[in-house]
């Protein structure tokens, strides 16, 4: 039986204190912002730190769900993030799955040229000018297609798919399965905790998308979520139509509550993604 000594006890004591800290001060400002936006504004202006209401008023969150410019918002981030994850993951799978293959002709070439990218961009100017002569601007696709591949994503993709054993993929291959058949038959089945991450890095990247849809999107019933997001935080309602309490709408509530209706719908998905991120990809896939 392994008995832990007094050292080991103040260890384990020590390190449970520091992740219990840790914890803490990551939790809090989430809780904050919830409170914050659940109680009314006197009550916020008489204290700094927010544990529990004294009082609850939901006042914010009817005011901002009767609001026509949410959920339109709601609908240009669901496209945005469903339709360009999806594109994302199947330019960076087959991209990837393409250059893990070192008898690709000038496979070292094309990974220097992605890698490039990396250090050196074009930068914003030319990206502007790029997406106005494509006739992109106010398009939704302004904010897909130049972003369609991470070169970060595509080199953990192309490095994950070089791991697995080429025993399988000759195996399938004897089988009958061409290039398209080993890859989503064998390859992608067997990497789905990798794809699942890195899934989960593109749909979280495009419901925050927000810089592009400064320079690409003028039109407000184009807005992604971000950008409603940021008009709430800073500019006063009459942005969006002509009355309505200012001293409310420039209160905090309303402004936690816009950052809570944003930040919720990511922190309810993450956790079906969570699990993928500790399965073992090759337990049973080749026996010895």
């Amino acid at each position: 039986m392994n008995r832990i000594g007094t050292a080991g006890k103040l260890f384990n004591t020590f390190n449970y204190a520091l992740l219990s800290f840790l914890a803490l001060i990551t939790i809090y400002p989430f809780w904050d912002t919830l409170i914050v936006s659940v109680i009314p504004l006197d009550e916020y202006l008489h204290s700094a730190i927010h544990l529990w209401p004294r009082s609850w008023t939901f006042e914010a969150y009817t005011y901002l769900f009767s609001m026509k410019e949410l959920w339109t918002s709601y609908g240009v981030t669901l496209f945005i993030t469903s339709v360009g994850t999806a594109i994302n993951m199947i330019l960076t799978v087959m991209a990837a799955y393409a250059l893990s293959k070192p008898q690709l002709k000038g496979h070292r070439v094309i990974m220097f040229l992605i890698v490039f990218t990396m250090m050196f961009s074009g930068g914003m100017i030319p990206t502007y000018m790029i997406v106005k002569n494509l006739g992109l601007m106010n398009s939704l696709w302004a904010l897909i297609i130049p972003s369609a591949i991470n070169t970060y994503n595509l080199i953990i993709m192309k490095n994950f798919f070089a791991t697995l054993p080429e025993g399988l993929v000759d195996a399938a291959r004897i089988d009958g399965c061409n290039d398209m058949g080993v890859l989503f038959k064998i390859v992608i089945p067997l990497s789905m905790p990798a794809i699942s991450t890195i899934t989960l890095f593109y749909a979280v990247s495009r419901w925050n998308e927000f810089f592009n849809a400064i320079f690409f999107i003028s039109d407000k019933d184009l807005w992604p979520l971000q950008l409603f997001l940021r008009s709430m935080l800073f500019e006063n309602e009459s942005s969006y139509s002509g009355g309505g309490d200012s001293v409310f709408l420039l209160g905090p509530s309303i402004k936690m509550a816009t950052v809570m209706a944003a930040t919720i719908p990511v922190m309810l998905v993450y956790p079906f993604f969570q699990k993928y991120f500790v399965n073992g990809v090759m337990i049973g896939g080749v026996k010895e």
